[in-house]
């Protein structure tokens, strides 16, 4: 097959792929360190105890953690005339990442833009998703190759989801994410402040070790939804760690967080 005629159909793979799932969403973060992939995690989870099919593509091609903190890094992917099948976790949860492809998990992954590029393109018209009623796609920080590629990709994306901690270097960050969606015309569905006050398991006394209420304040400044705030909980970190979602063993006051959000989540999808 000719170069042109294999780009062809990739294309027709892709608009069919894309076609038979219902919701798109893209978690972004304009910087580092806040979160985001804790957060995609779980609201993958919290939607797929609900009933969803879900499915999860780590985008962050130089970072690839998705794997790590769902217990599933020795993993691998099958291939079969359908393409390439992605690593099912219970209860309906379907994972797509590099660090599944990746010889030795310490190499770093040095590539430039079109070849990130080819890599997105090959997860989104390659993997064999199915019938999903969601597809979480954990962006990398900033505002860089990983999320344009996505956005051209996915023209009929539902739109994306900013974390956030609540301190200001974080919040400065996060408008940029969220201009940039204007900019590319993909609808907010919201920001998520994360890491939002600690309660101490000892007194009870809330600590607002990073502030709390930026994320509201940001939302509210730029006219977008504000889907709700997570409180830092050390279960999440050490669910993060050992590989098992947090989500699925855990009831707090950070579960209910991760719920409220998905509700606000389907209410946007839905046009509710």
């Amino acid at each position: 097959m000719k170069k042109d005629e294999e780009g062809i159909a990739q294309e027709k793979r892709l608009k069919e792929r894309m076609e038979r799932i219902k919701h798109k969403i893209m978690v972004m973060s304009g910087k580092g360190g806040v979160g985001k992939t804790t957060v995609t995690v779980n609201l993958a989870l919290t939607l797929a105890l609900k009933g969803y099919e879900v499915g999860i593509m780590d985008a962050d091609i130089h970072g690839p953690n998705i794997p790590k903190m769902l217990g599933i890094e020795d993993e691998h992917p099958q291939v079969s005339k359908e393409g390439i099948t992605p690593v099912f976790i219970p209860p309906r949860v379907k994972v797509m990442s590099l660090a599944f492809l990746l010889a030795d998990k310490d190499t770093p992954v040095v590539w430039r833009g079109p070849r990130k590029m080819g890599a997105i393109r090959q997860f989104l018209s390659d993997v064999f998703w199915g019938d999903l009623d969601y597809l979480i796609i954990d962006l990398p920080p900033g505002t860089g190759d990983e999320p344009l590629s996505v956005a051209q990709l996915i023209p009929q994306i539902d739109g994306a989801i900013v974390v956030t901690t609540p301190q200001e270097v974080a919040l400065l960050d996060s408008r940029k994410s969220v201009n940039f969606a204007k900019e590319l015309s993909i609808p907010v569905i919201g920001i998520i402040e994360n890491m939002s006050g600690f309660k101490c398991p000892k007194c009870g006394e809330t600590i607002d070790l990073f502030k709390i209420g930026g994320g509201e304040r940001a939302a509210k400044d730029m006219s977008v939804p504000f889907l709700g705030r997570v409180p830092i909980d050390v279960k999440i970190v050490e669910s993060g760690d050992s590989g098992i979602p947090f989500m699925l063993k855990h009831k707090s006051e950070a579960a209910e967080a991760f719920e409220t959000i998905v509700d606000n989540i389907e209410h946007f999808v839905k046009g509710d």
